[in-house]
This record gives structure tokens, sequence and C-alpha cells, in this order.
């Protein structure tokens, strides 16, 4: 019994002596990762695009003469008084029991670890309002710095496909053009165009609206719409008041979405493709009758139940807004799409120099196919007769790239079907093919998914675009 048990008293002493060292072990690895995470905070600040080496430089430059002016004036002085009390003390201060080389590096040293503790608590402080909860401040400014450097994209379009677009797209650069049509004659931008003799604000506030720094809040803000009982607001949004009072107040309406931007901080510009008072009329064909009729105004057209043979511009041939201009030649990427082919997309292409500056660009174009087809507008449509629509009513051949989603489960509601191919060949196009579908609501892009294709696309546009 004395043999087992003194065998026992061993065998836990064992244990005891490795569950301890198991502890050690365990505390130095935490030590040595807390050290590691520490000294890449630090170093971060010194990785080249961060933009702050240039200003830790001069700070230290700054701290370095200021050091050398306090050095001279110490010195005069230890060797102009006379013996004091305090000199012994002054001198042990200044560590002159120790060699000048160490003790240049334990003042440098400490220096230098102060210099750092002092910057980082001043960022912390003056990023505070900015820094996303759950990032730190060093990754706050590295995905600024990595937007803010993004490419020039710009996405023409209209209505709540754009917006997702956006959306997405902010998340990898701020360098966003959001080119919107006027053509909208329904609802509240209806009421207030009739009204006030505006052009119509509704696109282009979803657009600030998907662009805004706060979304969650100031987003949903320009989206309110006053709901029943309210009289004469009953059916308007908040942001389309709020544009329609800056354009009043400023005398312009694009000054009135300029500012509106500065109001959300936005990430990027929202322009309209032209200043001009257009309508949208359409040639529509119905079923089991000959010929056409004509339908005036862009909210009346996916109304007519019937097939939609063409659309254009009154008046004709307008101008475009300069600045939609200049953004679409000095793009890196520009997309035409998602969005109501007829009543959004194709609007801003029917204004001429719209379509001969992408033409004309040397970015990037990509065409952005509807995953389902649009009741009034688009009943059938495969991703071939939707690039068909559009060049018909624009210049020929002008994208490198169409991309379509392949992916078709999930629920889609009545009347509206997937948009997939039916086997004809247009063009040259390259296609590529990937999942863009909303989980939530599969008849709509998902704006990340999008976004990840864009970005993709542009990287790897010298390489094979076909999945």
């Amino acid at each position: 019994m004395n043999d087992q048990a003194g065998h026992e008293y061993k065998l836990t002493g064992l244990i005891k002596a490795a569950i301890i060292s198991s502890g050690m072990e365990k505390n130095n690895k935490n030590w040595s990762r807390r050290a590691s995470e520490a000294l890449r905070a630090y170093t971060f600040w010194l990785v080249p695009g961060v933009g702050v080496k240039r200003w830790f430089i001069l700070i230290l430059l700054g701290i370095t003469l200021i050091s050398f002016g306090v050095a001279v004036f110490i010195l005069d002085v230890y060797r102009s008084s006379p013996e004091t009390w305090w000199l012994p003390i002054l001198s042990t201060i200044s560590l002159q029991f120790l060699p000048r080389p160490l003790r240049a590096l334990i003042f440098g040293g400490l220096g230098i670890a102060i210099l750092l503790l002092g910057i980082q608590g001043l960022n912390r402080s003056l990023m505070k309002p900015f820094v996303v909860p759950g990032k730190g401040v060093a990754d706050t400014i590295k995905t600024h710095r990595q937007r803010e450097r993004g490419p020039r994209i710009v996405a023409i379009g209209g209505g709540h496909g754009l917006a997702t677009l956006l959306r997405g797209l902010k998340l990898y650069s701020h360098n966003l053009t959001a080119i919107v049509t006027v053509a909208d004659d329904g609802g509240s931008s209806g009421r207030l165009r009739k009204e006030l003799g505006i052009l119509p604000p509704g696109d282009i506030r979803n657009c600030l609206a998907a662009l805004s720094n706060d979304e969650a809040f100031m987003g949903q803000l320009f989206q309110y719409r006053f709901p029943s009982g309210y009289s004469d607001l009953e059916g308007h949004s908040f942001g389309n008041l709020f544009i329609t009072a800056l354009a009043e107040i400023t005398g312009s309406f694009e000054e009135a979405v300029a500012e509106s931007g500065r109001v959300l901080a936005v990430y990027g510009r929202v322009l309209p493709s032209t200043i001009h008072n257009i309508q949208l009329i359409a040639d529509v064909m119905l079923p089991h009758m000959v010929g056409k009729f004509r339908v005036e105004g862009e909210s009346k057209i996916p109304e007519s139940e019937g097939k939609v043979h063409r659309v254009w511009l009154e008046p004709n041939n307008p101008p475009a807004y300069p600045d939609a201009i200049k953004s679409i030649l000095a793009a890196d990427i520009i997309i035409v799409g998602p969005g109501s082919l007829y009543t959004s997309i194709i609007p801003n292409l029917l204004v001429p120099d719209i379509s001969e500056a992408i033409r004309a660009s040397k970015g990037l174009k990509i065409f952005v196919c509807n995953v389902a087809t649009q009741p009034g507008e688009t009943d059938g449509f495969s991703y071939e007769e939707h690039l068909l629509a559009l060049e018909e009513h624009s210049v020929s051949g002008m994208y490198d790239v169409v991309a379509v989603n392949n992916c078709f489960s999930g629920n889609l509601p009545k009347n509206v079907n997937w948009v997939k191919t039916d086997g004809q060949k247009i063009h040259d196009f390259a296609l590529y093919q990937s999942d863009l579908v909303d989980s939530i609501h599969p008849w709509r892009h998902d704006s990340q998914k999008l976004a990840e294709v864009i970005m993709d696309l542009y990287q790897e546009k010298t390489g094979p675009l076909v999945e």
C-alpha cells in the first residue's frame, strides 16, 4: 500500500508539474502574442501608403531640435554654475556615470517610445468619432487610404439597381460617380416636377442615400416617406423635399445635389445625365394588335401591358451635363446597369454625348445585366435581348464585358422570370458569369457579390474573363 501510495503521489506531482508547465507555456505564448500584436500596431504607421511617416519624421525633427536646445542650455548651466547641492543630482539624472553611446541609446529609445505612445493616444482621441466599432485607428486609416486610392468608377443608370451597385462599390473605392437619369415623372418626384418645375430628385436621392457614410441613419432619414393623413405631404419622401428646398435656396438643382451630398457625407458624387427638362416616350406593341401606339411618360411605360418597341426623349438630343462627360472620360471603370432597362438605363444613353463619351473612354466598360425580368418592360427577355435593346438605342459594340447571373435558386414574384441566355451570338462581348443573386430578394442583385465581380474584372481585365 505504501509503494502504491508513493507511486500515486509521484504521478500526482508529475501531473501538477505538467499542468504548471503548460500554464507557464500558455502564459508565455499569450505574452508573446500580445507583444507581437503591439509591435505590429506600432510598426503599422511606417507601412508605405498610410501617409503618416512624413509627419512622424517632421514631429521627430522638431522634438530633436527642441531637445538639442534644452541640452545646450543645461550643459551651459552645468559648466558655468558654481559647486551647488543640485549639480550631483543633475549629473545622476543625465546618467554621466555611463558611456556616452549608451546614454544616447537609452535617452533616444525612451524618447521614441514616449513619442509613439503620445502619437497613438492623440490619434485615438482625434479619430474616435470616425472609428468603426470593432476596428482600431490603424485599420480605419488603412481602409480609408485604400479606398481613397481606389479606381475611378462611373456607374450609369437609375432606380434601386444603381443604388444597390453603389452600396457595394463604396467598400472598395471612394472615387465614385453615379450618373442618373432625370426622366422620372411618377410618385413624389413627378408631383414635385409638375408643381415646381424642378428636375425629378427621386433616383438621385436613392443614390445619395446608398453612398452615405451613415446609411443606417442618414440614409434612412432621406428615404423616409410621409404616410397617409399628412395632406399635401402624403407620399413625399423627406429626401425629395430636402433637395427641392436646397434647389430653391441655391438657385441650382445641381448645386442642391452637391450640397445634399455634403450633408450625407457621401463617398463620391451623384450627377444628372442632363439638366434639361426631358420626357421619356415609348412606342409600345400590344398583343393581338397590328401597329404601335405611343406612351408618354416614364411612369406610364411599365403600365402599358405591351411590349416596348423603342423609346426616345423629347426634346430630342438634349445636351449632357458637362461634369458627367468629364467623369466618364477620366474613368477607370464604366458600369452600365443594373436597373429598369427602358426607364432607368437607356434614357441616360439617349443623351448622345453620354454614349459618345462611353465609346471614347479608355476605361473598362461593363454592362451588368438584370438577374430577373421586369413586368411591363422586359417580360420574357434573355440577356441577349437586353443587349440588343442597348445596341438599338445607343452606340454599337461599346462594352468590353457583360456580367450576367448564373444562379437561379430562389422564389421569384408572380410574372417575374430569371434572365437566361437564348443561345444567340451578340458581337464579341466577353461574358462573365457568376452568382449575383440576393438571397433575401432573389430578383435583385446582391451589392457585395456584384461589387466583388466588378473589382475582379478590373484586376483581371488582361486575363481570362470566363469562369
